[in-house]
């Protein structure tokens, strides 16, 4: 389960479960986005304009993971010559999305930590670094 990838040199398989981190990183990504500003419309609209400024702040980490969630798989997803490297930042932060009870973030991190550890993973991320 290898894709080609167009890295220099030795580097030319890409593991599938990168491609499956990429695609789970992509989806949790867009997922936290409509969570945040789903989350910041309802306290909006549920306080009359008041949770704006007092509850809105709350929703600030989904909507901020989301984007670089978005950026990262969208980059692993690419047949650039450079991939980026593991991030096990945004796993870290996708499992503490666990307080805004977003079940699926926090088993994408998860996953994506176990993913880290897998044995070719490891290989292919350390022939890009």
């Amino acid at each position: 389960m290898n894709e080609t990838n167009s890295l220099p040199g030795n580097a030319a398989q890409r593991p599938g479960l990168v491609t499956t981190l990429a695609a789970l990183t992509l989806t949790s990504g867009i997922i936290n986005l409509f969570f945040a500003l789903g989350i910041t419309a309802l306290l909006v609209i549920g306080t009359l304009g008041i949770g704006l400024f007092i509850c809105a702040p709350f929703t600030v980490l989904p909507a901020i993971l989301g984007v670089f969630e978005i950026i990262y798989g969208a980059r692993l997803l690419s047949d650039s010559t450079y991939p980026p490297r593991p991030s096990p930042v945004i796993a870290y932060l996708e499992i503490a999305t666990l307080i805004y009870a977003n079940i699926v973030g926090v088993a994408v991190g998860i996953i994506a930590l176990v993913i880290y550890n897998d044995e070719a993973v490891k290989a292919y991320f350390s022939r890009i670094v």
